[in-house]
């Protein structure tokens, strides 16, 4: 229904405070017509510059007036009309000829819309009017003569009353002046009080669009220089449009949809701030098969980007990953990156960057941890500084020279057991408790007898007996996980194991009378259940592994989970004597195929019925270095021509009667790690 509104009417509601104002830009801060400006840049329907400037006295033009009306109206998308001078795909021109097939406006007879000519009252208020027509509001036109009526364009005679009437243009002096320009703070001033007349209507308008949100299907190009981001004033309709000019010049350096960087032509991929406090990592383009996750915070190497998906590699391996859950950051604009250095003792210290977000300031920033990860390899130089994304491969900053080295309680199979008896595990708990309580600091007050490992060796040593799980590895995971007995679960909930305690989450987690029955459930409802039992649902390697092999592909969202353990590993052997170190042959699944790997219980390939079990397909990676992790226990030649290594059966204890404790291999299909 068309409504009619009268002068007295929206005199009383001009004058009201209808509208609210938050914003403050840098100069309009005491502008006559501050809160109109403030107002609209709010909204997003006036936007301003990097320093938050609009310039509100300098003349407004033709396609910025039709700009703000197709933002403040949300009018929908049209191609209807077009005009021969814009250029297609871009914002302005996108935003003009949605104007245009709504009715608001049109061109010059010789086809062109002029956008930069400055516009002039008369305009202004002719697209006013038909703005009031497109919302279907009927509005007093009734003549206003003004001194200079004459001046006014015959098309624009019924337009200028009815502005004139609602008091949205005003004269000045009994004159209009027609042809004069106006200025951006006039242009919102005039907005402000078109959208009081639609209000009073009770016409329902579009809501204007929440500040600083964009037409998500606009793309933007920016450059950089001096670490500072300049996007260009260039929009774009299409991905394809934005990758035209991105590729067409070495001076543009990044594609962005609403200030979120999604393709860049160097950079780092962190996983990002999203409500699951992780990123998935698939195997496939259409991101339905997820094979592993990473923690927020943490960085990926950046390969490419397509509109649809980010390509990283993490350990060796390519994986995929959604826009959303990922922050793209160009190398001019780093603030740092991980690496490792060998110290003079010759110890491997690796220093992880994580990129942390503050909820408060809504900014991100930089920081490094560190933790030593064992011995460096003979190979590595003390004082270097090294860069690998696997823990495996490892890069010389300088020369380039890469160091491969796997170190090995990471890669050991945690079906190798311990040397240490139960009273020796039991000693290093307590000297490593005594050194921590030394320190002085707060959580480790009284953790000589508070810790909930006090006397754990015993219990873990059963435990390696009955389920075959090597015990070092159940202490180093239980003193990772609860730092030392000592963290929230661990004392009130006897959780020493961080079991339900998800990422999302961290204040969660399972209660257990003892600390014993956390043991329990880690054994037989996790690693026992899914990770080291091949036939288990998150079966990648019976190791500590990384996130290309073993359980921290699924275990832990922290990529460094796997590193972290075996360095606690290194530390009890250390203290306890090294008698476990190396005294293994480590070696790894090699087989490139896409059909199973078949571990045997006879070294022959002529028994039909001698299969254990199989490895699901796997393959190793880039640089084929992280198939399933085996411990090579023997060797022997068969009639048929092949080499057969005997190795560790991954299987759990109870799965054959008699205990098949171990299996055989072709070694044509292995890699020994030397």
């Amino acid at each position: 229904m068309k409504r009619w509104i009268t002068p007295f009417v929206l005199l009383l509601l001009l004058v009201s405070p209808f509208f609210s104002s938050i914003a403050s830009a840098n100069d309009f801060n005491n502008h006559q017509m501050k809160e109109e400006l403030s107002y609209w840049v709010n909204k997003g329907v006036i936007q301003t510059d990097a320093k938050g400037n609009v310039y509100p006295n300098r003349a407004v033009t033709r396609g910025e007036f039709a700009s703000y009306l197709t933002r403040s109206l949300a009018l929908p998308v049209s191609t209807k009309h077009t005009f021969k001078d814009l250029r297609a795909n871009q914002s302005r021109t996108i935003e003009i000829q949605n104007a245009a097939g709504a009715g608001i406006l049109g061109g010059y007879p010789d086809g062109t819309f002029k956008p930069n000519q400055e516009i002039t009252r008369q305009q202004m208020a002719g697209m006013i009017y038909k703005a009031f027509r497109h919302l279907g509001i009927s509005v007093n036109s009734a003549i206003v003569p003004f001194k200079d009526s004459k001046k006014i364009s015959p098309n624009f005679v019924g337009a200028v009353s009815a502005a004139s009437n609602l008091r949205i243009i005003r004269g000045d002096n009994g004159y209009f002046k027609p042809t004069n320009n106006a200025t951006i703070a006039h242009a919102s001033a005039f907005l402000y009080r078109m959208f009081a007349v639609t209000n009073q209507s009770g016409s329902p308008v579009p809501t204007p669009p929440t500040g600083d949100k964009e037409n998500p299907e606009v793309h933007k190009v920016s450059s950089i220089s001096n670490s500072q981001l300049y996007v260009t004033n260039d929009s774009y309709l299409s991905f394809a449009d934005a990758l035209a000019a991105y590729n067409a010049t070495s001076a543009i350096q990044t594609i962005s949809i609403n200030n979120k960087i999604v393709k860049m032509k160097s950079g780092q991929v962190f996983a990002a701030e999203n409500p699951k406090q992780y990123t998935s990592l698939y195997s496939d383009t259409a991101l339905k098969k997820e094979v592993t996750y990473v923690q927020k915070g943490h960085e990926l190497d950046y390969i490419g980007s397509s509109e649809e998906r980010v390509v990283v590699g993490l350990g060796g391996y390519t994986y995929y990953a959604k826009h959303a859950e990922v922050d793209l950051v160009p190398t001019q604009l780093s603030t740092g990156s991980s690496y490792y250095i060998v110290t003079n003792d010759g110890l491997l210290v690796h220093y992880p960057y994580y990129r942390t977000y503050n909820t408060k300031t809504k900014q991100y920033s930089g920081r490094y941890t560190e933790y030593t990860v064992g011995p460096a390899s003979p190979a590595m130089k003390k004082g270097q500084t090294y860069t690998s994304n696997d823990g495996v491969h490892f890069t010389e900053q300088g020369s380039g020279q890469v160091v491969t080295y796997y170190p090995y309680f990471q890669f050991q199979s945690v079906r190798q057991p311990s040397s240490y008896t139960a009273e020796e595990l039991n000693r290093f708990i307590i000297n490593a408790l005594d050194a921590r309580q030394k320190t002085g600091i707060a959580r480790y007050k009284s953790a000589k007898t508070k810790s909930k490992l006090i006397g754990l060796g015993s219990y873990v040593k059963k435990m390696e007996e009955l389920h075959n799980v090597n015990a070092m590895f159940i202490l180093a995971t239980a003193i990772h996980e609860s730092d030392y007995g000592m963290s929230a679960n661990a004392q009130t909930k006897n959780n020493i194991f961080g079991i339900r305690v998800f990422d999302s989450a961290p204040d969660k987690g399972e209660f257990y009378q003892h600390p014993t029955k956390s043991v329990d459930a880690f054994i037989t409802r996790y690693i026992n259940l899914n990770y080291a039992n091949p036939f288990g649902a998150y079966a990648n390697g019976a190791a500590p592994g990384n996130k290309a092999v073993g359980f921290n592909m699924k275990y832990a969202s922290d990529p460094y989970w796997g590193s972290k353990i075996a360095g606690h590993m290194w530390r009890i052997d250390q203290f306890l004597g090294s008698k476990d170190v190396n005294q293994a042959e480590l070696a790894f699944v090699s087989y490139t195929g896409t059909t199973n790997v078949n571990i045997r219980t006879s070294p022959t390939l002529n028994n039909g019925n001698n299969i254990l079990f199989s490895y699901k397909a796997k393959h190793p990676g880039e640089n084929s270095a992280f198939g399933y992790p085996l411990v090579v226990v023997d060797r022997t030649n068969d009639e048929d021509g092949y080499v057969w290594y005997k190795v560790l059966a991954d299987t759990n204890p109870e799965y054959k009667r008699p205990t098949e404790r171990f299996g055989w291999i072709r070694s044509d299909l292995v890699t020994v790690i030397e």
